[in-house]
């Protein structure tokens, strides 16, 4: 199969996100963008979600990492559930109280404007990062695996797909991309599902012969019990729960959708839903790791984890096949960075321009002014793409993925400060909190290592920027006088 006809069917695959942008986004407002007119049906919400947590990157890496560490990434995925239990019954019920676009303004409303000013300010930082860096990634595996072959530059690529992503999220924003997702996830899930079996094909064996070789080579493994490897199991499930609660029940871009659904009811149906159906899928992305990795073993060959995926789809299994995976891929990375953008742009111009503070605004200006803030954030993502490209140093993505998980932090200090303490915080030492903790946290990352021994954080180094920020704010606050107005 050519280069030039899976080119072909990726255009057509985004003509069709266009077709559906064009049904879902008529007679739209800003209203429809931010929030999807409260109207999103729970169960498309739910599966569309999918997609988005699974990233391109988790795509490509999730089954590279079966190799060294069994199905100890698992674990992660079982903290994730415990932390969508607490979305689900502490988050939601808050901000359909609240009646929240942007979910940031409950910091407002129980701390004053400067937590809310930062804690909308870390999510912006910490997204913008995130989607563009697994932008890059993904475009790389496409650039490497089909479009070198039309002798398309990285640049041209880079502006297609952002001009398509613009294409179908500029109008309808959450209200389009709720049925994109869903559609996305259909195809990645297909991928996924595809791959398997054509492989266990490839090996020979059956479902039950695979199983007992992967238990064989030590690759089923499921709990780490050493507790100074940042793969200790009360690590992953812990930390993978704090993880859900910040980059999910403390996101505007996840929590953009769920809101968009009618009723908290609704909403919390949609998130245990969706809890349930990613443990399956994830349990299949390692499942499908091991797969590769006897594959490897079977026919002596070596790959870096991360290139051993699209490699093997690509040199050794039906072109028909490779042709599903790019799909697939493509699927993967769309959901992650359609909903960043629509999420960077609502909560710019909800918290930052104060849209829902000024009276003023009709609904033209408030049109214009957001389409002018979504051509700038893919104009910032294009940009940050080129210069990843120009580095392409790993440490800068590990870089980017560290200030990411730091910039949560913050977060989780602030919103568990707002739910559970009935405090005034004195406004000008806010700022100073929210950077002195994560900084105090890289500190300690970095140094702790020497002065033990040997430990290392894993991800519990959330849970103690958000401790240090919590106990912060505490030092700076009052007894409560008043109660923060939510109208």
């Amino acid at each position: 199969m050519s280069a030039l006809l899976v080119a072909t069917i990726l255009v057509a695959y985004f003509l069709v996100l266009i077709l559906i942008s064009y049904f879902t986004s008529r007679n739209a407002t800003s209203e429809s963008f931010f929030s999807g007119n409260r109207q999103s049906p729970w169960y498309l919400v739910a599966f569309g979600m999918i997609g988005t947590s699974l990233s391109g990157v988790t795509f490509v890496s999730v089954p590279g990492t079966v190799g060294a560490g069994g199905w100890f990434y698992f674990q992660l995925v079982l903290g994730f559930f415990i932390g969508y239990l607490v979305v689900a019954y502490v988050l939601l019920p808050l901000y359909y109280r609240y009646n929240l676009t942007s979910i940031y303004r409950f910091l407002e409303y129980r701390l004053g404007f400067h937590a809310y000013k930062w804690g909308a300010g870390y999510f912006i930082l910490s997204r913008t990062l995130g989607a563009t860096i697994r932008l890059y990634l993904v475009i790389n595996v496409m650039q490497i695996f089909v479009l070198d072959e039309l002798g398309i530059p990285f640049w041209a690529t880079t502006l297609l797909i952002m001009l398509m992503i613009l294409a179908y999220t500029f109008k309808g924003g959450v209200k389009t991309i709720v049925w994109t997702d869903t559609l996305q996830t259909v195809f990645m899930l297909l991928a996924l599902v595809v791959c398997i079996f054509a492989i266990q094909d490839l090996l020979g064996w059956n479902w039950s012969e695979i199983w007992n070789n992967m238990e064989a080579a030590d690759m089923t493994k499921l709990w780490s019990t050493d507790p100074e490897r940042k793969d200790f199991f009360l690590k992953h499930i812990i930390g993978g729960a704090f993880i859900t609660i910040t980059m999910t029940g403390m996101d505007q871009e996840m929590m953009q959708k769920n809101i968009s659904v009618k009723t908290l009811k609704g909403a919390q149906k949609n998130m245990l839903t969706f809890s349930v159906v990613i443990l399956l899928v994830n349990a299949l992305f390692l499942f499908l790791g091991g797969m590769l990795y006897l594959l490897a073993k079977q026919n002596g060959w070596e790959f870096a984890p991360d290139d051993m995926f699209p490699t093997i789809i690509k040199e050794y299994l039906p072109k028909g096949v490779f042709l599903i995976f790019i799909i697939g891929l493509i699927s993967a990375l769309f959901p992650s960075v359609d909903g960043a953008i629509t999420a960077l742009t609502s909560s710019f111009c909800i918290d930052i321009l104060g849209f829902e503070r000024r009276e003023n605004f009709s609904e033209k200006d408030k049109t214009i002014l957001r389409k002018k803030i979504h051509l700038g954030f893919a104009l910032v993502f294009i940009l940050l793409v080129f210069f990843f490209k120009w580095k392409d140093d790993k440490s800068i993505i590990d870089l980017v993925f560290l200030i990411a998980n730091y910039t949560y932090g913050p977060l989780l200090g602030l919103f568990t400060f707002a739910i559970f303490m009935k405090r005034d915080l004195k406004a000008i030492f806010v700022p100073v909190i929210c950077i002195v903790s994560p900084v105090i946290c890289y500190l300690l990352d970095l140094y702790v290592p020497v002065w033990s021994g040997g430990y290392k954080f894993g991800n519990e180094i959330l849970i103690l920027n958000g401790l240090i920020t919590f106990i912060g704010l505490y030092l700076i606050s009052q007894k409560k006088q008043h109660e923060i107005s939510t109208l």
